[in-house]
């Protein structure tokens, strides 16, 4: 008998002893009724006249399920979100409601739906800050009463049908095209506005525009071409380098003396002949080979 007394008194001094960890608060029902908090830390009952409750006061993280709704635009969407709440008040969570978890989670799903149909889609992709405000606002209005506070809610994911996949996409694409269409034409304005400058200065010097034609064709033959298009200051300027070899090769002809009477007549002088030759372009060849336009 003693043996048993010493049995029940240990089974009974165990039940008695409670132990409430850090991140808990004790909640202390005798006989039903609420007596109030217990504080973490060793904590002793009279059993099966009291009992304890523990509750977390940790910050619980819970996925919100994806829900299907249409937008205020009529755009059907799978949106899903995540909510973090925590309990504040631990005797209001464990005697306002029966299972705050699954209550928060329920109202979760329906406020979410009801936020976002209120938005057009644009809305729904661009003012996420907005929406999630929203919905912790109406969730901390209904579960101050349970003693939890809504501390943070994020949209976590947004699915689009296919079709308006495709249209957004599209709808992209377009005004990447408006803002590469935009951007050459600024590009046109500044280069005409350089040409015009550039055009001023060859006024300037007629000397330029001869400049460059040569340093075009100097470009031109690096490419081994057969045929090259002279411009038309070019082609003047050959004329008159032929005009002035003309005159210089008429110069370098000598004079003769007087005759005698009876002087045999000096053969006369032929002038010689002066080539100027050209590429197929200039002389009108088809085998690349130089002819005379001169002489």
């Amino acid at each position: 008998m003693i043996a048993v007394v010493v049995l029940l008194l240990l089974l009974i001094g165990a039940m008695a002893v409670k132990i409430v960890k850090q991140y808990e608060q004790g909640v202390l029902f005798r006989l039903g009724r609420v007596l109030g908090e217990r504080k973490p830390g060793l904590r002793l009952i009279i059993p099966f006249v009291d009992v304890l409750h523990r509750v977390s006061l940790r910050i619980v993280t819970m996925p919100i399920q994806s829900q299907g709704i249409i937008t205020r635009d009529n755009v059907s969407v799978d949106v899903s979100a995540v909510a973090y709440f925590r309990v504040v008040d631990p005797v209001k969570s464990v005697v306002a409601i029966e299972n705050v978890y699954a209550a928060i989670d329920q109202i979760a799903q329906t406020t979410l739906r009801k936020v976002v149909g209120q938005h057009t889609l644009d809305e729904t992709l661009s003012e996420t800050d907005t929406i999630n405000l929203d919905i912790r606002e109406i969730l901390d209005v209904t579960t101050v009463e349970w003693g939890v506070q809504v501390t943070l809610v994020e949209l976590k994911d947004i699915q689009l049908p296919d079709s308006m996949k495709r249209a957004m996409a599209r709808q992209a694409e377009a005004e990447r095209e408006k803002r590469a269409k935009i951007i050459n034409a600024e590009g046109e304005s500044l280069a005409a506005a350089a040409l015009g400058d550039a055009s001023d200065v060859m006024m300037a010097h007629p000397l330029a525009l001869q400049l460059r034609n040569l340093q075009s064709l100097v470009e031109i033959g690096v490419d081994k071409n057969t045929t090259v298009v002279f411009p038309a200051p070019l082609m003047s300027t050959i004329g008159e380098l032929g005009s002035f070899l003309a005159r210089e090769t008429a110069a370098a002809i000598p004079v003769a003396p007087p005759a005698a009477k009876d002087a045999e007549t000096p053969p006369v002088t032929k002038p010689a002949f002066v080539d100027i030759t050209t590429t197929d372009a200039l002389a009108g060849s088809s085998n690349g080979s130089p002819r005379a336009i001169g002489k």
